[in-house]
């Protein structure tokens, strides 16, 4: 065999003869089997077609079910029909071509630049579609032919197959007379070779039948053969063809041949796409719409996007995902039942022959489940013939081991909408039945524990493997390319953990500190501070590289004057010298997921290792802090004193007098309304603007009574979960439900009120969707209504975002998928090289590089000019 490279691909439009040249018979009959349920000669299940049962061979080639790959036959048709897929291009051409010579409705000399144009862009390998759009405007509009000077008249295009010219209705016969006068030599003008494409081809006068492999029968559990849908609609072409020819050789009249002609279009167009707009579909008995031609290619589930970009693969598994935070993040757990089926082949060589050997002697987990002869033979792996199979093992055989600890595999969550939907850990066999994986790692997958499911993909060459470990591994996609920060990081109880440990000056004993730090990669544990005990700080300390320094706002800064340094009350100015923890308290802004100042830190200096080994150890000591000190969250968290439930009514009754007296000043004419709004909407917006005033004043007299040691302002205040509002509408205030911004107005459209409760055209804050109670209080049936209200609108929203924005993103991402970063910077079109950027998102800054979201981190380099003492110095 020499190899060859592709040099083009031409695509071209079938011709009769072609039609008849790759058939191995004509059909003639609409029957498939006879009585005895053999296939008959020249139907539909013709053998020479192929053979799909068990037992027969193939009559053209003399292969079995399974080896025949099937040919084609080809039917006769009785009179000439529209190709429904060419219909919008044949009303061009007849428009743009004479009606008496076929010639292009140009003069030569025009005609020759239209080509000229299109040739050139061809070689360029650029589009050339608006030249033929051109050309088709231009031809439209002539009147005369420049040629043989004929009048020309209008042609109609009536969807789906009919064209008119005048009031004249085109046959198909006429179209294609009309068709096959276009010389060869006009044909490059509309973007058509006429080598691979005449246009007479469009009106199809043979129609291929495609082999019985594409369209196998099944038999169902009554003993009945059941066809499959392209049969069924092959067979009502072949009936209604037969009676077209019967009626022909009859004479009958010409109006019953025009119905049978139209009956065969219709059969012929349905065939070839049964979703054509103006038309009802063919369907089955069932009532069914057939699925033919264009049904099994287009679309989601349709052969290119269902079959081939997408589909079952084998050595994957699926299962549900849980938590389990002891792994590192770049391992996941897989449990023992899918460890034992999944595979990773052993090229069998000199060097591991034996290695390979001991496989398969083993008696359990991990052993040999196959091996693969030379040949290609694949064997089964038995206790009975292992030593049989281990004796004749030679280099160049395959043994097919279980997967074991260690073993790289590709792991993902759908929708798989960024590259870090996707990664590569490292196995860890486990009991139980679920994939386990660090919480740590939930953000990129943007996966939870609520039934969540995961794909495993276990890669097969020793390539895959290394790109998996060199590409794909978990600490290479940290930092996110979208936004330049970690998108891996602490989550939930972590930031809990570390806020509870470094707050304050939190002292622990020798045997709290092993207890907390067993688990940590780290070396010795320093010194304890004078009173003998080790403080939260110090011990966080410990798991930080030795020369990092950072000095930042964490994000639990409540805004003092000038909260820096030994200022700070709230103990939230941090500071971070030589890799050790002096002040502030560690929250999400310094270790979270999408924010991890630390986690960028280090990730920038040390590399991915190094980061991977803190996220580790920043993980199990968050954990260990957290369940040293105890943290849970109940009902009883959100119990607020007599006083402050009385406060918040005062708040909440204050606020309704003043939405009444708006309502007032709105009847009696005395509102004045907003620059830009009616008077209407201006006081919508007061009444917003005041039941929302109300609502925060509300939460923040909760939140005064909670208290900072409270688990929920805990997980609030350090954003490890929540936020106060949601505490509030806990405790406090529910507030105002809306309908697409505004409060809830429709209901009783007659009466003018929400519901039955009120009174007409009642404009009050209850009345509107306003919910005084707090969940902890509990809502009466009104409120509970309007809560149901405001709550069934997000759940529509995010329904209708998910899909929109699926569908938005899957057509940007193929408007993009060529688009690529030269050599140079620049960004050009993969195939014709078309510069798009001069410079790659104008600045030629890579996200995952920049110094979050800018292009240089500004301070580092003065430091690194002029020496971090002057830097410090000079710094204002």
């Amino acid at each position: 065999m020499i190899p060859k490279r592709i040099d083009s691909i031409r695509f071209e439009v079938l011709s009769p003869q072609e039609i008849r040249r790759m058939s191995v018979t004509k059909i003639i009959s609409s029957e498939t089997y006879d009585d005895d349920g053999f296939p008959i000669e020249a139907g539909l299940m013709d053998p020479r077609l192929g053979v799909i049962d068990p037992g027969l061979r193939c009559k053209t080639c003399g292969g079995k079910a399974g080896e025949c790959p099937g040919h084609f036959g080809h039917v006769e048709l009785a009179a000439p029909v529209i190709h429904v897929g060419y219909a919008k291009l044949i009303a061009k051409l007849l428009a743009s071509t004479c009606r008496e010579c076929g010639r292009v409705l140009l003069p030569d000399s025009k005609r020759d630049k239209f080509i000229e144009e299109i040739e050139r862009r061809k070689s360029l390998n650029q589009d050339y579609e608006d030249v033929v759009k051109e050309v088709f405007r231009i031809t439209k509009a002539a009147k005369k032919c420049p040629h043989c000077h004929a009048d020309q008249f209008d042609i109609k295009f009536d969807k789906p197959t009919f064209f008119y010219e005048g009031d004249h209705r085109l046959t198909p016969k006429d179209v294609r007379e009309r068709l096959e006068r276009i010389p060869d030599s006009d044909l490059p003008v509309f973007g058509m070779n006429p080598k691979a494409v005449r246009p007479e081809w469009m009106v199809l006068t043979v129609l291929p039948v495609p082999p019985v492999t594409v369209r196998p029968s099944i038999i169902l559990e009554t003993g009945q053969r059941s066809e499959d849908d392209l049969t069924h609609k092959l067979v009502d072409i072949i009936r209604i063809n037969q009676r077209f020819i019967e009626n022909k050789d009859a004479g009958a009249p010409q109006l019953i041949l025009e119905d049978l002609w139209e009956l065969l279009q219709y059969h012929v167009t349905t065939y070839l796409d049964n979703e054509v707009s103006g038309i009802p579909p063919a369907r089955h008995r069932s009532g069914r719409p057939l699925k033919t031609i264009a049904q099994r290619l287009k679309e989601k589930e349709g052969r290119f996007r269902g079959s081939l970009s997408g589909k079952r693969v084998n050595f994957s598994a699926r299962t549900v995902i849980s938590p389990d935070p002891n792994l590192s993040i770049m391992e996941v757990g897989v449990p023992i039942s899918i460890a034992q089926e999944l595979t990773v082949p052993i090229f069998v060589t000199e060097k591991n022959i034996d290695e390979a050997r001991e496989y398969i002697l083993r008696k359990e987990h991990p052993k040999a489940n196959y091996v693969i002869r030379s040949d290609g033979r694949r064997i089964r792996v038995l206790d009975l013939n292992a030593e049989e199979i281990a004796e004749r093992l030679e280099p160049g055989w395959i043994v097919e081991r279980q997967l074991k600890d260690g073993d790289i595999v590709l792991f993902n969550r759908q929708p798989s909408l960024h590259r870090m939907s996707i990664m590569a850990h490292y196995v860890r066999v486990l009991p139980y039945k679920t994939f386990r994986l660090n919480p740590a790692v939930c953000p990129p997958y943007n996966a939870d524990f609520d039934g969540d499911e995961m794909n495993l993909h276990v890669p097969q060459s020793l390539e895959a493997q290394a790109e998996a470990k060199v590409l794909m591994a978990i600490q290479e996609h940290i930092l996110s390319p979208r936004f330049g920060g970690p998108i891996i990081g602490g989550i939930h109880d972590h930031i809990s953990g570390l806020y509870l440990l470094t707050r304050g000056e939190k002292k622990f004993t020798k045997e709290e500190v092993i207890y907390l730090t067993r688990r940590l990669d780290v070396g010795e544990i320093p010194e304890p501070k004078e009173d003998g005990y080790w403080t939260g700080k110090q011990i966080f300390s410990m798991i930080l590289p030795k020369d990092i320094s950072l000095e930042y706002k964490a994000e639990i800064c409540q805004g003092c004057a000038e909260c820096k340094g030994e200022d700070c009350e709230h103990d939230a100015y941090v500071i971070i010298k030589k890799g050790e923890l002096i002040k502030g308290t560690i929250d999400e802004k310094s270790v979270g997921a999408f924010k991890g100042i630390i986690i960028d830190e280090i990730m920038r200096k040390y590399g991915p290792e190094e980061t991977r080994k803190f996220i580790d150890n920043m993980t199990q000591l968050s954990i260990r802090a957290i369940m040293n000190a105890g943290f849970s969250f109940g009902i009883s968290d959100e119990e607020i004193p007599e006083e402050a439930v009385a406060q918040i009514r005062e708040v909440l009754d204050e606020a309704e007098k003043k939405v009444d007296e708006l309502i007032e000043q709105y009847k009696q004419g005395n509102l004045e309304p907003m620059p830009g709004r009616s008077i209407e909407e201006t006081l919508e917006m007061k009444i917003m603007q005041e039941l929302g005033r109300a609502r925060d004043k509300a939460g923040n007299i909760a939140s005064k009574y909670l208290g900072m040691d409270n688990s929920a302002v805990i997980m609030a205040v350090s954003g490890a979960r929540g936020s106060m509002l949601n505490l509030t509408q806990m405790a406090a205030c529910i507030g105002q439900q809306s309908v697409r911004g505004e409060r809830i107005k429709r209901g009783y459209t007659y009466t003018n009120r929400t519901l039955s409760h009120f009174k007409p055209g009642d404009l009050g804050s209850r009345a509107r969707g306003f919910v005084r109670s707090s969940y902890k209080e509990g809502l009466n049936p009104i409120e509970f209504f309007f809560h149901a209200v405001g709550g069934r609108e997000g759940l529509v929203d995010t329904a209708v975002r998910t899909s929109q924005s699926g569908y938005l993103q899957r057509r940007l991402i193929n408007a993009l998928q060529d688009l690529k970063v030269d050599y140079d910077g620049t960004v050009k079109e993969q195939t014709s090289n078309v510069i798009v950027q001069f410079k790659y998102g104008e600045d030629g800054v890579d996200p995952m590089k920049s110094f979050r979201g800018k292009a240089v981190d500004v301070k580092r380099i003065i430091k690194e000019v002029l020496g971090e003492e002057v830097a410090e110095a000079k710094e204002e």
